[in-house]
């Protein structure tokens, strides 16, 4: 019997070692195989993956990014040690004494895939870094064999520094982005090498399956990894134990995702596709550029809240609007409704979405809704635009604005007021007088609801903001603004067969004889007929395209009161050309472009445009000074700033305009709808954009500080003569006399009683 089971174990034995031997031949016949087209390791010798194109403001200030992979490469110093220590702790304990694989750890997974079929992973960091550099993540034997054979030749080649530094470059972080320095800007706004223990941790952690484990996506799941990651480190001697617990009772603080369209949205997009058509799509997104532009990121800033703010203020004039969704009529429920921006910081000023609870209209008649883990009231005053007394105007699951205006933490509770997201657009530029330089630039509400840019693509009827060309071609004939045209009912044969052209002004009034001054100060249209009706259109159309407007424009009377279309760049630019002393520069966004490297491939420079003369340019900016002093614009006057420009109203109230400057920078306000339709009765530009520029006007003037104020240089031929403000004519006393401006040779004969000294025109 003994003899009989010796005789079967040498055969079985037989059998195992041809079983062996065909199973290994088999194993190296496939790898070799597979090393016949496997990639040369000899390529990361030159590691230059897709970069991020990265774009500056003016200051240096980093406002935006292109790329198919978002990724900034970083050297090894440049890692915090706390990073790489976690990253290893977390993913790799065996990663400095391992050739590239881990023996138990295969075994362990082969077990799972023969027994279980559980395609587990249990690579090492230099496993990982071959699959994602060369392979793809398919579960197969064959794509395991590939990757065995890439990884020791990785081990071979390089050494655990440089195979780490290629790992932290390389390895995806969720929502595109690539690499710890991308990663740790995105998530903390801050360097990989400034990463606090929590926060690389976070970053350690997440890289596991960052589409399920990102803090934007679960931050319950990305607590639990950071907390891994940190007890791993403490387990492998990195971190004390006491350092760990710490860590562990941080929260997770990000610096969030923007809620809209993000920052500079519509100026970023002018600047691909000025980058995507000079340099091509594929440099663009993966060449890692770096693109310094002309925008002021405070000023940007400044004119996107006060533009919001802006539409937000008109839209409510037109009256609440009845929410577009509700929960509970799509078949949800009011608890279970979640929203993305619930998942960062709420704080006093923000506007957040929030559902409407059904204990809403209390004997206080205040509104209740759920913003997160925040219960939101909304008093009676915070919904009083709406006109409604009753607050059932709201049903249960209906999806709201509210802005807060206080925030309790503690207690998960605040008070708010009701908002609605505008349907009125409009469009702000913002440009350096001295360069033509594009400081600042809103294309629209929101470029994620519409990416039409109505900063440079919007053609609109531009209303009495043309009215300054009108004036302009008339000074440079011998008029001046002491001439005087009579405010007087009027009637224009324009050709046979037509009816008879008889333009009215704004308040139905008429002046009588009123100067090119008060004509302009107070946009007096029969005046400005009457004026262009002398000069000749065909002259005008000539100074609008010495201005810049390129549209096709007909010499028509009727051009005298906006019946043109230009974009709000266009007349922006136009109007650089009064405090810029008649030289209009051709506006622009790019300053220089550099390769990865550092090398120059773009410089871009001023261009001049000789426009107008002078003191043109003077005696008109003298009289846009007015406008913002005694005018249509007179608001203006409070911020007590040398600001000249002028207010434009299309017919109907469709279009409103401000366009407004000092010495040193210009800005242009348009708004209206994308369709021609009213923004109501009354709403003109002085109502509409004005009080947008005002704002903008305000932060360009506490950025720049109000220590020695620019002043508009007069010209050595303008001489000043004390006139009557309203007749033109030298004045006699003091008590309605302003101080004018005129090109030497156009003055009046002086005064027969000498002038006491009187506020110049453009005080």
């Amino acid at each position: 019997m003994a003899t009989h089971v010796i005789r079967l174990a040498r055969r079985a034995s037989i059998v195992l070692l041809f079983v062996a031997a065909a199973a290994l031949g088999a194993f190296t016949g496939l790898l070799f195989a597979s090393a016949e087209d496997m990639p040369q390791i000899s390529a990361l010798d030159d590691y230059s993956p897709s970069v991020i194109t990265r774009v500056f403001d003016r200051h240096g200030e980093l406002v935006g990014e292109f790329a198919t992979q978002r990724r900034v490469v970083i050297d090894y110093e440049q890692i915090s040690p706390l990073l790489r220590q976690a990253i290893i702790a977390a993913e790799d304990q065996t990663f400095e004494q391992h050739l590239g694989l881990s023996i138990p750890r295969i075994i362990v997974t082969a077990v799972k895939d023969i027994v279980y079929g559980q395609r587990a992973g249990a690579s090492t960091l230099t496993q990982q870094l071959a699959r994602n550099l060369f392979l793809t993540n398919e579960k197969t034997w064959e794509r395991k064999f590939r990757e065995l054979i890439l990884t020791l030749q990785i081990e071979k080649r390089y050494t655990k520094r440089e195979i780490l530094t290629l790992y932290c470059n390389h390895i995806p972080w969720g929502h595109g982005i690539y690499g710890a320095e991308a990663a740790a800007q995105f998530y903390f706004g801050k360097h990989a090498s400034e990463l606090a223990l929590e926060e690389a941790a976070l970053l350690a952690g997440i890289v596991q399956r960052p589409a399920r484990q990102s803090p934007y996506v679960n931050v319950s799941a990305a607590i639990r990894r950071r907390n891994y990651a940190l007890q791993r480190m403490a387990e492998e001697g990195y971190i004390t134990q006491a350092e760990a617990d710490a860590a562990k009772k941080k929260p997770v603080v990000t610096v969030g995702r923007p809620g809209r369209s993000g920052f500079a949205a519509f100026f970023l997009e002018e600047v691909r596709q000025h980058l995507e058509e000079r340099y091509g799509a594929k440099r663009l997104y993966e060449g890692g550029l770096s693109v310094h532009t002309s925008l002021d990121a405070g000023l940007q800033r400044a004119a996107e809240k006060a533009f919001e703010e802006g539409l937000r203020r008109l839209d409510k004039r037109r009256g609440f609007r009845t929410p577009a969704r509700n929960v509970l009529a799509e078949g949800g429920s009011i608890e279970e409704y979640s929203d993305s921006r619930w998942s960062r910081p709420m704080q006093e000023g923000d506007i957040v979405p929030a559902v409407v609870l059904p204990a809403s209209g209390g004997a206080d008649g205040s509104i209740l809704a759920r913003a997160g883990e925040f219960t939101v009231e909304i008093p009676k005053t915070g919904y009083a635009w709406t006109r409604r007394t009753n607050p059932s105007f709201l049903k249960p699951g209906d999806l709201i604005s509210v802005r807060l205006a206080t925030v309790d933490d503690a207690k998960h509770r605040a008070i708010g007021q009701l908002e609605q997201e505008p349907e009125i657009e409009g469009a702000l530029v913002a440009l350096d007088n001295q360069t033509g330089q594009i400081r600042a630039m809103v294309g629209g509400w929101d470029f994620g609801r519409s990416k039409f840019n109505r900063a440079t693509q919007a053609f609109r009827q531009i209303g009495s903001t043309v009215k300054p060309l009108v004036f302009t071609a008339a000074i440079d004939r011998g008029y001046t603004p002491a001439s005087v045209i009579v405010d007087e009912p009027v009637s224009f044969d324009v050709g046979p067969g037509q009816p008879k052209y008889e333009p009215r002004n704004y308040d139905l009034k008429y002046e009588g004889p009123v100067t090119l001054r008060r004509a302009l100060e107070q946009s007096r249209n029969i005046p400005t007929v009457k004026l262009l009706d002398a000069i000749g259109p065909a002259t005008v159309v000539d100074y609008a395209r010495r201005f810049g407007l390129s549209r096709p424009i007909e010499p028509f009377l009727s051009l005298a009161l906006g019946a043109l279309e230009a974009t709000p760049l266009e007349m922006t630019s136009a109007y650089t050309v009064f405090p810029r002393q008649g030289v209009r520069m051709r506006p622009y966004h790019v300053l220089q472009v550099l390769d990865r490297q550092g090398n120059v491939l773009e410089e871009n420079r001023p261009e001049a445009h000789d426009a107008i003369r002078a003191d043109t340019a003077y005696v008109v900016t003298s009289l846009l000074r007015g406008v913002t002093v005694r005018g249509t614009a007179a608001a203006a006057a409070a911020l007590d700033w040398p600001v000249a420009g002028k207010t434009g109203t299309m017919d109907e109230y469709t279009d409103a305009w401000f366009i407004g400057f000092d010495p040193e920078i210009t800005i242009g306000v348009w708004v209206g709808y994308d369709e021609k339709k009213t923004l109501g009765r009354g709403v003109t530009g002085s109502v509409a954009a004005l009080p947008i520029w005002m704002d903008v006007m305000k932060a360009w003037i506490a950025q720049r500080g109000r220590e020695n104020p620019p002043a508009f240089t007069a010209p050595g031929n303008i001489v000043f003569v004390s006139v009557d403000k309203d007749t033109g004519a030298p004045a006699t006393s003091p008590g309605n006399a302003i101080n004018e401006a005129f090109i030497s040779g156009t003055q009046p004969a002086a005064a027969p009683l000498a002038p006491v000294p009187v506020a110049p025109a453009s005080q």
